[in-house]
Formats: structure tokens, C-alpha cells, sequence
């Protein structure tokens, strides 16, 4: 598990897939020595790692893949399973048990709870990623969604200020987003979903 973590700088967040017993989904890991740690605020995958806790980190250099299953948009892939783990095919990473904690946690968003998790590679998942480098405009596709799924626990809190905030963000990424050639029909659907919630 040596040579995958190696690529890792420690301290730095990585964004990666994560893949429990039926779901995937983009988190951000940091590398600790030989652990992978990161955070779950909620959802699917922080419910399924309480009642089965082991999981995949997967790395992909498509963007557009990280931002549908960030927005929970239709995808296709195909997983492979070996014992207690599951992940997708094709993709490169590592398999283990998670230990986890849970506390509560609170920020300008609100107060919620938050499932702090380390895994321990065990194995490691063959895969192979194109040649394609990350642009600039994925970036801000990233950033646009990641503000975007913040944005909704803001409104659903009434944290008004800290939605505002966040719409601006949002704003500014997508006009980055077309400067650097963007032209992904996701940001046209964050854009548009976020003139619809006002």
C-alpha cells in the first residue's frame, strides 16, 4: 500500500471517490503517515460505514464524474466486489477497514454531526486513468459544486448571510469557469438551479 500512499503529500486534501457497500461519492482525504483520514457530514455513505465499516478511495482525473455524484446526477459505472469491499472498475486506489468517531460539529452553515474516519489501506485496486491533465476551468466546475452542496444546508438552516456568501462564490467560479473554456453542461445546471432558489 506503500507506493500508492507515496503519491500522497501529507497534510495536503486530495479530492477522491469514495466507495462503501452501494454508494460512491467525491470526499476530500488527507494523508496521516500510512492512514487516509477524512470527514463525513452526514448522508448515504457516513449511514452505510456505521453499519459496514470498510471502504475504497478511488482516483479519477475526471472532474465531471466528482461533480454528478457530488449533485447525486445520474451515472454510469461498473463496481467490482471482493469480500467485505466493493469499488469501481477501471479506477486506480486502495481498500480497507474505517475507523471512525462521531461528534458534533459547528460552523457558519449550523451545528451538525460529523463522522471522522481513517482507513487503513489493506489492498490495492488496479486501474488505469487517461492521459488527461486537470484545466484550470475543471477547478472552478469543482469549487462551483462543492459551494453549491453547501449552499443548500445554508438555505435549509436559514443561515441567510453565509448563503449569500456562498451564491457569490458560486457566481464568480462560473465566470472563471467560462473564461478558461469551460463549456460542461453541469455548471449551466448549477448556474440554473441557483437562479431558480433565488
Amino acid at each position: 500500500m506503500r507506493g500508492f500512499l507515496e503519491f500522497l503529500n501529507e497534510g495536503q486534501v486530495y479530492e477522491v471517490l469514495l466507495v462503501t457497500r452501494s454508494n460512491a461519492a467525491p470526499v476530500g482525504v488527507v494523508r496521516g503517515g500510512n492512514r487516509l483520514f477524512f470527514k463525513l457530514f452526514g448522508g448515504k455513505s457516513a449511514k452505510e460505514l456505521r453499519e459496514h465499516p470498510h471502504a475504497s478511495v478511488q482516483v479519477t482525473n475526471d472532474v465531471e464524474l466528482i461533480v454528478k455524484l457530488a449533485l447525486n446526477l445520474p451515472v454510469e459505472l461498473e463496481f467490482e466486489d471482493r469480500g467485505a469491499h466493493r469499488w469501481i472498475r477501471g479506477l486506480p486506489g486502495v481498500y480497507g477497514p474505517v475507523m471512525f468517531t462521531e461528534e458534533v460539529h459547528e460552523d457558519n452553515l449550523g451545528k451538525t454531526s460529523v463522522l471522522r474516519c481513517s482507513l487503513e489501506p489493506e489492498g490495492i485496486i488496479d486501474g488505469r486513468l487517461p492521459p488527461k491533465p486537470p484545466s484550470r476551468a475543471d477547478w472552478h466546475l469543482l469549487e462551483m459544486a462543492v459551494d453549491f452542496t453547501r449552499l443548500g444546508v445554508a438555505l435549509r438552516n436559514g443561515k441567510i448571510e453565509a448563503a449569500k456568501k456562498l451564491r457569490g462564490r458560486i457566481v464568480e467560479n462560473y465566470s472563471s469557469y467560462l473564461r478558461f473554456g469551460g463549456s460542461s453542461e453541469l455548471a449551466e445546471i448549477i448556474r440554473a438551479a441557483l437562479d431558480e432558489n433565488g
